[in-house]
This record gives structure tokens, sequence and C-alpha cells, in this order.
């Protein structure tokens, strides 16, 4: 069974808390990784690794690139889930 959005917000988020030491609340799906939540091209390419492990999905270098916010990333690994 596919997962909720719901629920893959909800990890996604827990991740870039953990990852980048923001509040929850800074953690939206409009919230820019980059511009809004601090991330710089390190954690970046750590955040990807991280997704990719948690949800056992492959984002490739162009992929990732196209992941400004938050609710891009889930959208992104939603649709990669479908896929499989």
């Amino acid at each position: 069974m596919a997962p909720t959005r719901s629920d893959v917000s909800e990890r996604v988020k827990a991740i870039l808390v953990e990852l980048l030491g923001v509040k929850a609340s800074e953690v939206t799906d409009d919230a820019e990784i980059e511009d809004d939540l601090g991330a710089d091209s390190l954690e970046v390419s750590q955040l990807a690794m991280l997704v990719e492990e948690e949800f056992e999905i492959y984002l490739t270098d162009n992929s990732a690139e196209k992941l400004i916010t938050v609710g891009d990333l889930v959208d992104f690994v939603l649709a990669s889930k479908t896929l499989k």
C-alpha cells in the first residue's frame, strides 16, 4: 500500500528538523529548503541521502535540483513510491 501524503510529509519534516536544527513549525510545504530553512549544498546532499534511505527511493542529481520546497520533496517521494 502506498504511503499517504500526510505520512510522507511528517517523515520528511522530521528529517529536516533533525538535519537542519529548525523548528518543526518552520517546515511547511511552501518552505524553500535552501532559502527559508537555510540548508547549504552539503546539507541538501545529506538530505537527499537521508530521504533515499528513509523511503527506499533514488534521487538523481537532476531530480534533486528541481526540489525547491518541502512540498516538492514530499510530492517527489509520493510519485516515486507510487511507481514501484
